[in-house]
């Protein structure tokens, strides 16, 4: 177990700087950047010669994302551009007909559902359940599936709210009806722990560049093994054919793997980076990670609730709640604290009515308690 002292030596952010800001892009810990210049060197002295070395930390990459997930198979990882390149396979790799219908939730990120609103165009209705409804966010969910969904797209952890919806409950009301599951576990994974076989996912989509510590442009899909071949490939390159390497080769055929969505050259500088990350949240091990980063949202709530004109947006029940806190102040708009928390050094975003901060498991407790006296300062 790293001590706090090889944390900060890992996140050597600037003096003063109070970084909560997880929940949109993360800082790279110290062995990541180094894995990028030892990358960077390599390529500027002997060009690709080190090439099937980079290849080795693709697949241990690859292993990584399988086990963070708890994955089935490593077979069953694809690394892909981003999560709304993951949740397009699924949508338009899906055949629909008219009359079919996708439930999501009234809280999405645009990713979540813009996506499944393109496919209007083919008769799809995208059918919206109500999370602050008075019967509780599964209820409302489960109540607007039927007899024509054929799909249940949710994020695990609502980017602005930051509310942690009960996955498993969710997966086990689609299995019921036959509906296809799909998470965007883009606010979860690397935050709290993830078991794809306890959620029931069928697919699942998320970037690597917010709570798993990596670089945009990098993203995990997860497609459950016997639906690989329903979805239909719209994208088609030397990368995902079962024999890849065997240029001369003109019979073809996609890659029984999940390489099939990986049309082209992989993101081999995005893999440095994230395949580091990972290998340090291993360390540290999920369960740990998750008491941690939910000991740190306890303590700024608690910090906030001290602050006259102070409310919290953030549903604060167990369970309910992962690395976000959205909160909002009587006297000042979210957009002027925004700004004012920006300028003071405390990197967070204006989401959901409020301001939102995202701590991560390393995140220091005295960094805590400035962002939330800078808050006081602008606030009074």
């Amino acid at each position: 177990m790293l001590t706090d002292q090889q944390l900060r030596t890992e996140f050597p952010l600037e003096e003063g700087l109070v970084y909560l800001n997880h929940a949109a892009v993360s800082p790279w810990p110290r062995r990541a950047a180094e894995a990028v210049s030892r990358f960077a060197q390599e390529n500027l002295h002997q060009g690709a010669r080190a090439y099937p070395t980079w290849l080795e930390m693709e697949t241990r990459l690859r292993q990584r994302l399988a086990r963070l997930i708890n994955a089935p198979n490593v077979d069953d990882i694809a690394l892909v551009k981003n999560t709304s390149e993951a949740l397009s396979f699924v949508a338009h790799g899906l055949p629909w007909q008219p009359g079919d219908n996708v439930v999501i939730t009234d809280e999405e990120f645009p990713s979540n559902r813009l996506v499944w609103e393109s496919l209007r165009r083919y008769g799809v209705e995208v059918r919206e359940a109500k999370l602050h409804s008075e019967a509780g966010p599964e209820a409302a969910i489960i109540a607007q599936l039927d007899e024509r969904t054929r799909l249940l797209s949710v994020s695990s952890v609502q980017f602005a709210s930051g509310l942690r919806l009960d996955l498993p409950t969710l997966g086990r009301a689609c299995r019921e009806r036959a509906t296809l599951f799909c998470v965007d576990a883009i606010q979860s994974l690397g935050a709290i722990g993830f078991d794809v076989a306890e959620a029931g996912a069928d697919f699942v989509a998320a970037d690597g560049h917010k709570w798993m510590l990596g670089a945009e442009g990098l993203a995990l899909f997860y497609c459950r093994a016997e639906l690989r071949e329903r979805l239909t490939l719209h994208e088609f390159g030397w990368h995902m054919v079962e024999r890849m390497g065997e240029f001369e080769h003109r019979a073809w055929q996609p890659a029984a793997s999940a390489r099939r969505f990986e049309c082209g050259s992989p993101n081999l500088l995005g893999g440095c980076v994230l395949e580091a990350s990972l290998a340090l949240l291993e360390e540290v091990g999920s369960t740990e990670i998750e008491r941690r980063l939910l000991r740190r949202v306890e303590h700024l709530a608690a910090l906030l609730r001290t602050l006259p004109g102070c409310e919290l947006i953030t549903d604060l029940t167990p369970g309910r709640y992962a690395g976000i806190l959205t909160f909002r102040h009587m006297g000042v708009s979210p957009q002027q604290l925004y700004e004012a928390l920006m300028a003071a050094g405390v990197v967070c975003a204006a989401r959901g009515g409020g301001v939102r901060f995202s701590p991560h498991f390393y995140t220091r407790e005295e960094d805590l308690v400035m962002a939330v006296e800078r808050v006081e300062r602008i606030t009074n």
